[in-house]
């Protein structure tokens, strides 16, 4: 397809026909940003323009004489998107010498799904995805944030502003786009358009999601959220951007640098150049598989989450403040006749003193009896009967790891406490209890 002139379309307008015929109709000059295959205009042109229709989204614009193969034809149309209109023929100019830097570069992607943002930062919404060999125009250079390589680096590169061949402006980082000048290379109609360039929607919906580890649907689904592990955000990240994808994992990370994705069956694709490939099995379920350095070949999964990644947190952080002041409530102060005294503190924090009968049996010596209370364990079903939940005691001290867990329950007199070993913990879930476990009972110091 080229942009020749439509002039059916554009007589059809009678209301411009005057225009067309006419040096006195012309609304102004503006510059080409896209080059012109026939006839043969050169992006960076300065060019008259006659009619701008914001129904049909084109231009009609004035053919340079001497690149007119058809004398009787002086005018063509092209899209909106082409020509940068500036009214003033000294004005135009004046942007046209500012343009001749990138007057003639043009960029190809070399790599699926490459983004085009909205800003230039690598954390700005994509408003274009760009297919592998696409042609795009460059149209400045402008400062932004680099995206950060895998090694924590920046990348090298510079931002650009940039127009797509439909139309589509934004800012790509030159990491994965090779710029050319078309005076070293012809730019077909083809390339402009794209016409015969198939999209992958199933790939295109892989780099729009965000693609966590499997356990974190499988704590959604018990209710039994690690924030901790949350906020690691454990995942498979594909790397459209960079070219590198990433495995993250609690006991696994790896990163594969490839040259292109290719498709390799129904909704499989390949990571030319790695080991690595993966496969859609549902819309939120992806399969990857690799070879780890043993030879051999290991797959894993990875999921979209039914919500938001911080509203989990945000819930979680809610339901375990809730638990906390669940205790506050009732006391805030608790005392033992042997075991001294415990205070919950509003914050989170709490203070326990005169637990000298539990020093060294369960306390060393330098505890402090001041830290943190954090409602990050749970209990098995089967404790459910006896205990409202678990936590853990986290000592302010030299001791780094100073940290004791606890079930409770909650009565009308005050609070009982059973020391945990990490031993019967699994998966943050309290599953067993001690042969003789060491249980503790306070008083509420001020009963209702």
């Amino acid at each position: 397809m080229t942009y020749r002139n439509k002039l059916v379309s554009i007589f059809f307008i009678l209301s411009f026909a005057s225009l067309l015929s006419s040096c006195s109709g012309k609304m102004g000059y503006g510059v080409l940003l896209w080059s012109i295959e026939d006839p043969p205009i050169m992006s960076g042109t300065v060019l008259p323009v006659y009619i701008r229709s914001n129904i049909e989204q084109i231009w009609v614009i004035g053919i340079p004489e001497e690149l007119r193969s058809d004398k009787s034809i002086d005018k063509i149309e092209i899209p909106l998107s082409q020509l940068e209109f500036h009214g003033k023929r000294r004005r135009t100019e004046t942007r046209a010498a500012d343009f001749a830097e990138f007057a003639h570069i043009y960029a190809e992607n070399l790599q699926d799904g490459l983004p085009i943002r909205e800003s230039p930062d690598n954390s700005a919404r994509r408003v274009y995805r760009l297919r592998a060999g696409e042609i795009i125009k460059i149209l400045e250079r402008v400062q932004g944030n680099p995206p950060i390589s895998t090694t924590g680096e920046p990348l090298p590169g510079e931002w650009f502003k940039v127009l797509t061949s439909d139309g589509s402006t934004g800012f790509c980082f030159s990491f994965r786009l090779r710029l050319f000048d078309q005076n070293d290379r012809n730019i077909t109609a083809q390339e402009q358009i794209q016409g015969d360039t198939v999209r992958d929607p199933n790939l295109e919906m892989i780099f729009s999601n965000t693609w966590f580890a499997e356990f974190y649907l499988q704590m959604i689904n018990s209710s039994r959220i690690n924030i901790q592990s949350f906020e690691r955000r454990y995942r498979f990240e594909p790397g459209q951007d960079t070219g590198v994808a990433r495995i993250l994992l609690p006991d696994l990370e790896r990163q594969f640098s490839y040259e292109r994705i290719i498709l390799e069956g129904e909704r499989s694709w390949r990571f030319e150049g790695t080991s690595l490939s993966m496969s859609l099995l549902q819309n939120n379920l992806l399969s990857v598989q690799f070879t780890d350095n043993t030879g051999l070949r290991r797959t894993l999964s990875f999921v979209v989450l039914p919500t938001d990644i911080n509203n989990i947190i945000m819930q979680e952080a809610a339901r375990r403040e809730e638990l906390f002041l669940s205790v506050f409530n009732q006391g805030p102060t608790f005392t033992s006749s042997n075991f001294g005294t415990l205070t919950f503190i509003s914050t989170g924090d709490f203070a326990w003193t005169g637990f000298d009968l539990l020093v060294p049996q369960l306390f060393p010596e330098e505890t402090s009896g001041v830290g943190r209370i954090n409602m990050d364990l749970f209990i098995a079903p089967f404790f459910e009967d006896s205990y409202d939940g678990a936590f853990t005691m986290q000592f302010t001290d030299i001791r780094t790891n100073n940290i004791f867990c606890f079930m409770y329950a909650i009565d009308s007199q005050g609070l009982r406490l059973e020391i945990v070993s990490g031993s019967d913990i699994e998966d943050f879930t309290v599953m067993r209890r001690s042969s003789s476990p060491m249980v503790i009972y306070f008083y509420r110091d001020s009963p209702f």
